[in-house]
Order: C-alpha cells, then sequence, then structure tokens
C-alpha cells in the first residue's frame, strides 16, 4: 500500500485519509503521477493508495457492510453493473464538474478518467508494421489463424470487450453488435467464435500489466488488450503494434461505494482530479486521452503523440463505442456464459 501523506500546512486538515483504490503496472505509475499526487497536495487529502482496484470486491464490500474503500477504479462497463446492483453512491455533480467532458464519459455513479481502446495487438517481427502487406487489420484477421498462423492472447477474468471481437470477426456489423448480443442466442454465437479460437489462446491475460509483458516478451503473435499498455512497450523497442481500426472505444472512471466511510472527502478527491489540469499531464506518463476535452489545451505533446490518443478524433471515427447500458442489463450472464466455456 502507498500512502501519500501531502498535506499542505495552509490547508484544513481531514479528519481521516481516503483510500483510492486504483490499477498497478504502468497505468498505476501514470494515475499517480499524474493525478494523486499533486492532487493530495493541492487539497491537503490524505490517501491511502492501493492496487486491485474491482467492481465485484467493491460489491462484496458493501453486502457484508464493510466498506474500507472510498474511491475505486472501474472500467465504464463493470461500474454500470455495479451501479445497477446498488453497489456505488450517487456522483455529487455539484461538486464534480463534468460540464466540458466528452460525451458519454461519465455516469451518475462514476466519472470518466481517461479514454482508452480495446486493440488488437501483433508481433511485428511476425506480421509487419500496420498498414504493410500481410499486416492484419481487424477482428477477422484475429480469429483468423490460417492466414494468420500463430498464437493468441485473450482476456481471461472479464467480459467488457470480449463478445464484441468475437461477433465482428463472424461477420456482424459494428452497429449491429449491441442488439445481437441482447439474446443469449446472440451471446452463443460470440462465445461459439471464442471456443473455436481457443485451441489457439495460449495465454489468457487478467491485468493490463500482463498484457504488456506478453507483448513487450513477444510471448505471443496477437492478443488483446488496451492501446497505451501496448504504446508503452512499443516506445520502448519492442516488436509490437496495434490498430484502432474496430478498436472498443471505452474509458476507465471513478466511483465511491455505497456507505464509503469518507464519502464526502472522497467526493472532494474526485472533483480534484477531473479538473483539467490534472488530466492533460496523464498522457505525458501513459498514452490514453483526457475525458475533461478542456484538458487537450494543456497537454504539452508533439501533436505526433497526442495523434496517439485515442480521443483525438481521427481515432475515434474508427472506433466502436461500448455501450454500458448492455453492460448494466447483460453483464451477469454474459460472464457467466464466457466464464463456463473458459472452464471446459
Amino acid at each position: 500500500m502507498l500512502v501519500l501523506a501531502l498535506q499542505l500546512p495552509t490547508l484544513a486538515a481531514h479528519s481521516s485519509p481516503i483510500t483510492v483504490v486504483s490499477a498497478g503496472g504502468s497505468y498505476g505509475e501514470a494515475q499517480d503521477k499524474a493525478l494523486f499526487e499533486d492532487a493530495a497536495r493541492a487539497t491537503g487529502i490524505e490517501i491511502l493508495r492501493e492496487s486491485g482496484a474491482s467492481m465485484s470486491k467493491t460489491c462484496l464490500q458493501v453486502a457484508s457492510g464493510s466498506v474500507t474503500w472510498d474511491l475505486v477504479l472501474a472500467g465504464s462497463a463493470g461500474a454500470a453493473s455495479a451501479a445497477a446492483n446498488g453497489c456505488l453512491e450517487k456522483i455529487d455533480f455539484g461538486l464534480v464538474d463534468t460540464s466540458d467532458f466528452l460525451e458519454r464519459t461519465y455516469t451518475d455513479h462514476c466519472v470518466g478518467t481517461d479514454v482508452f481502446a480495446t486493440v488488437m495487438a501483433w508481433n511485428t517481427e511476425k506480421f509487419g508494421e500496420p498498414g504493410s502487406e500481410g499486416a492484419p487489420q481487424n477482428w477477422a484477421d484475429f480469429f483468423d489463424v490460417e492466414r494468420f498462423p500463430g498464437t493468441r492472447a485473450y482476456r481471461a477474468n472479464n467480459v467488457n470487450g470480449v463478445l464484441e471481437p468475437a461477433l465482428l470477426a463472424d461477420g456482424v456489423a459494428p452497429e449491429d453488435v449491441y442488439a445481437v448480443l441482447s439474446s443469449r442466442e446472440g451471446k452463443e454465437r460470440a462465445i461459439n467464435k471464442i471456443r473455436e479460437l481457443k485451441p489457439h489462446i495460449a495465454v489468457f491475460w487478467e491485468t493490463g500489466a500482463m498484457q504488456a509483458q506478453l507483448a513487450k516478451d513477444g510471448s505471443v503473435d496477437m492478443l488483446t488488450g488496451w492501446n497505451g499498455r501496448f504504446e508503452n512497450v512499443k516506445e520502448d523497442g519492442s516488436n509490437v503494434s496495434y490498430t484502432f481500426n474496430e478498436a472498443l472505444l471505452d474509458y476507465s472512471c471513478f466511483a465511491i461505494p455505497k456507505g464509503s466511510p469518507n464519502k464526502e472527502t472522497a467526493m472532494q478527491f474526485l472533483a480534484e482530479i477531473s479538473k483539467p489540469k490534472y488530466q492533460a499531464q496523464l498522457p505525458t506518463y501513459i498514452p490514453y486521452g483526457p475525458t475533461n476535452t478542456r484538458a487537450y489545451e494543456l497537454v504539452d505533446l508533439p501533436p505526433e503523440r497526442v495523434s496517439m490518443l485515442p480521443s483525438s478524433p481521427a481515432n475515434v471515427s474508427s472506433m466502436i463505442p461500448i455501450d454500458v447500458t448492455w453492460y448494466a442489463e447483460h453483464r451477469e450472464e454474459a460472464l457467466e456464459m464466457y466464464m463456463n466455456m473458459l472452464s471446459e
């Protein structure tokens, strides 16, 4: 656990620290540097920093009446499902200003902190650079082990970003994906497509750090994951690339568990890290785009770096937005079906 005791003597002390739960690896480090450390200094709020954020664990805490977390990172889909199950506090938008946020990057229960994309990545030594002859271009290529032979890696412990690629590879039009997935037959169709690929899936990854390590080591030939993880290892010299074509446009957000012991202070801290001056710093450390559009006025990066952010207009036009309403209604059934297939 990282403790950031960064109170300023000129600011009123808060009665107790808040527990902020996010991720590990390069993403967690980026949030520490861009958001948490400076916001703790600015507000005088002491935070206890933990990794291992999970909406499932959040809901277990709520159900047991033993909530110890105050501010928890979530994927948009996981947060929607947790909110539907009554696990999250409502956001006080009188305090947390989202007036300059991108559309669909916050809900009544979760406030977006960055925009990312679930993309297809590959080993460039085997398949070449993007746009080159023989390089994969879409999800159909990812699932085509005859034209693109080799090992794959796919997500293990969550259904977010799992079923959509399978349906796209199976010929469903992007605009029809969630309509098809709204029936049990549609979910089974997607899972059957993954079942066909399963003999070629060498690794089922569980974390962003694991994605990055697989890409860095060249342990698999093609894999799914988050653009920022792949961009960082690519910049470090690894033989990996990816495409935004048919990528799933998504966002991470922060939520407050129902019954948080420090709800008011957590809301204040959330309001602070949602300001553009903090969000503008995040792409310096990891290539995820701000949700607060005013942050782009403050981003201090070369144009070519800005063009690699998922919320860049050129990239947004080639991607498919995650439907959080679908996840709120169907995530539990879809996850159960997917986990059953994995256990076969």
